[in-house]
């Protein structure tokens, strides 16, 4: 059976790790450098880290920061944050990224997932999607969360998995950083749309809210989180035990 991973999030802003609540209030936590070394180290099976402000800012993002991060990370990295072109996803590569994650780039342009599958392999290409509900619907926004698109978020990933997205993260606006657990119905219709992985995030709070993601929604592929690991609210290799305990497969 494979297992279910566990990864943390580093949302970089102006060379610091930061977060806040439904994308907004971010406060600084650390260093990027120190927190995936530290990961990296303890229990953590792939790494995000996401330059959240390179998009709005109309940016590119931090190369040597992340350059610095890949040399002391020995997991798996997926990199996003003003990823726009082909040569984006090069230059992130070259830095030592393993996965290049597209959100607001692939909006512009939808067909850069497409370009990049081709060139680089559909494994590759990780499509982020921040979603919200509006007026009942699934919409999905851009920019951080900041912008709405106008468009059906389904939708969108059914296309962009289509195109060659190997990956899929949903980033759930409405419970980002409330810590009362998962968007279990929203990742439920990503889920039910797509065969490719799927990587919950956004909500949790404590070790049940992993265990009720991976018992209710097998085919959710890992949990994402950044605060409750970031803060010490949750250690890793705590909630990998409690996951081998509630039969679910992890990796010690």
């Amino acid at each position: 059976m494979i297992t279910k991973r566990i990864i943390p999030c580093l949302d970089v802003r102006d060379g610091k790790v930061v977060k806040g609540v439904q994308f907004a209030g971010l406060r600084e936590v650390d260093s990027p450098v120190r927190l995936a070394e530290y990961y990296s180290q303890n229990g953590a099976d792939e790494l995000v880290f996401y330059d959240i402000t390179a998009s709005s800012d109309g940016r590119k993002l931090f190369t040597d920061i992340l350059c610095e991060t890949a040399k002391n990370v020995f997991i798996p990295l997926t990199v996003g944050g003003g990823i726009n072109t082909l040569a984006d996803f090069d230059r992130v590569l070259k830095c030592g990224a393993d996965k290049v994650s597209v959100n607001s780039g692939a909006i512009r342009n939808p067909d850069l997932i497409a370009e990049a599958a081709k060139r680089y392999g559909d494994q590759c290409v990780v499509l982020s999607c921040d979603i919200k509900r509006v007026n009942g619907n699934f919409r999905l926004f851009a920019k951080g969360g900041r912008e709405d698109t106008g468009l059906d978020a389904i939708e969108w990933v059914k296309r962009g998995v289509s195109n060659g997205a190997g990956e899929v993260v949903v980033n759930s606006i409405d419970t980002d950083g409330v810590k009362q657990g998962f968007d279990l119905a929203m990742l439920a219709a990503v889920c039910d749309a797509v065969s490719v992985p799927v990587i919950a995030s956004g909500g949790a709070g404590k070790i049940e809210d992993f265990i009720a993601l991976f018992q209710r929604l097998p085919r959710v592929d890992a949990g994402l989180a950044a605060s409750i690991f970031h803060f010490g609210e949750v250690n890793i290799n705590d909630l990998k035990r409690e996951m081998i305990k509630n039969q679910i497969p992890a990796r010690i």
